[in-house]
C-alpha cells in the first residue's frame, strides 16, 4: 500500500484576475477552491494514474473538512490526525503574473505527532511512504529523518519531496528516492545550477547517501535522474503551460507508478517527466491517456555514470 503524508496541508483558493490593483477593490475574473499540499497532491495524480493511496497528515476545523471531503468523494482514502484550529488557506491569484498569500498552519501538539507516528508503525516491507511539502513551524524540523529511519528499519520504500533544512536532515538515512527542483539542489551545495549537466556532480553526492534515485527537475528544460549506475537526462514535452501547481508532484507520482510498474528505468523516467507535464498542460491533474500520448515527445540521454 501507499501512504502519503501531508503535515503542512491547505485549502487552495485559486482566482482568477486580470491585474492586482493594491489599495483599490479587485474583482475576480473566476475563482475555484481545491485542497492543498505536496502529499495530498500525490494521491489524487496516482488515483487518476490508476494506483490508490492512503492520506496521512494532519488535518482541522472547516478548511480540514473540506480537504477530507474532496478526497473522500475522489475515492481516495483518507486517515488524517484531527489537530486544534483551522487547516491554512492559501490564496493563489493568478493573472499577469502569478502571486501566493500563503497561510499559518495550526500548531501540531506532540500528542499529534505520536498519533501519526503510531499510523505509520503499522508499515511493513512492501508498503511505500511518500513525505512531501513543508514542515509546520510547530513541529521539529528532524520530523522526516525521523519517519524515514523508522520506515526504512520496517524495509518500507520512502520517497521524499520538500526542501530547506527537513530535506537535508533527511539525507542522513538515506531515503529511497528524492526529487528537488535545480533551485533546490543549488540551495543544499550553495551553488548556482542553471543546465541538466551542472547537477551531474551534486547529484553523485546525494546517491552517495544510499539514496537510490534522485530526480532533479529543471521545469520546461527537462529532468535528471540518477542512480548508482546511470545518470540520465529527459527532455520534456513542448505544449502550454496551463497550470504549474502540482506539476512537481505529479512528477514524484509519475515515478513511482513506473516503479510499481517495473518500468525500465529510461520507461521510467519518461513517465514521470510526462506525468509533471500532463499536469502542466492542463487545467487539472495528470491523467493516463495524457501521460502516455506525451512519452513519444521525450528522448533520453545518458550523461554520467552514478558513480
Amino acid at each position: 500500500m501507499i501512504y502519503t503524508v501531508t503535515l503542512n496541508p491547505a485549502l487552495d483558493y485559486f482566482v482568477q484576475i486580470e491585474q492586482v490593483n493594491l489599495g483599490a477593490v479587485n474583482r475576480s475574473a473566476g475563482d475555484h477552491k481545491a485542497p492543498g499540499g505536496k502529499g495530498i497532491n500525490v494521491s489524487r495524480v496516482l488515483k487518476r494514474l490508476g494506483h490508490q493511496s492512503e492520506a496521512l497528515g494532519f488535518v482541522g476545523g472547516f478548511t480540514g473538512s473540506y480537504v477530507k471531503d474532496v478526497l473522500q468523494k475522489e475515492e481516495i482514502q483518507t486517515n488524517f490526525v484531527e489537530v486544534q484550529g483551522d487547516t491554512r488557506i492559501n490564496v493563489k491569484v493568478k493573472g499577469l503574473e502569478e502571486t501566493e498569500l500563503n497561510g499559518t498552519s495550526p500548531n501540531i501538539s506532540e500528542q499529534n505527532l505520536s498519533q501519526l507516528q503510531d499510523q505509520l508503525a503499522n508499515l511493513s516491507e512492501g508498503d511505500v511512504l511518500v513525505l512531501a511539502g513543508s514542515v509546520p513551524s510547530t513541529v521539529p524540523a528532524t520530523i522526516y529523518e525521523t519517519l524515514c529511519k523508522e520506515a526504512l528499519e520496517r524495509k518500507v520504500a520512502v520517497y521524499v519531496d520538500s526542501s530547506g533544512d527537513p530535506m537535508m536532515k533527511v539525507l542522513n538515512v538515506g531515503p529511497t528516492f528524492i526529487k528537488p527542483n535545480h533551485h533546490e539542489l543549488g540551495e543544499m551545495f550553495n551553488v548556482d545550477i542553471k543546465e541538466p549537466k551542472d547537477a551531474v556532480v551534486y547529484i553523485k553526492r546525494l546517491l552517495s547517501y544510499g539514496i537510490q534515485y534522485v530526480l532533479v527537475s529543471f521545469a520546461g528544460d527537462g529532468a535528471v535522474l540518477g542512480t548508482k549506475e546511470r545518470i540520465l537526462f529527459a527532455t520534456t514535452p513542448k505544449g502550454e503551460v496551463k497550470n504549474s501547481v502540482g506539476a512537481g508532484d505529479s512528477s514524484v507520482a509519475g515515478f513511482l507508478v513506473s516503479q510499481l510498474e517495473n518500468m525500465p528505468l529510461e520507461d521510467a523516467l519518461k513517465f514521470a517527466v510526462a506525468s509533471g507535464s500532463a499536469t502542466a498542460f492542463s487545467t487539472e491533474f495528470a491523467s493516463r491517456q495524457q501521460v502516455e500520448s506525451l512519452i513519444k515527445d521525450i528522448t533520453i540521454e545518458e550523461i554520467g555514470k552514478g558513480e
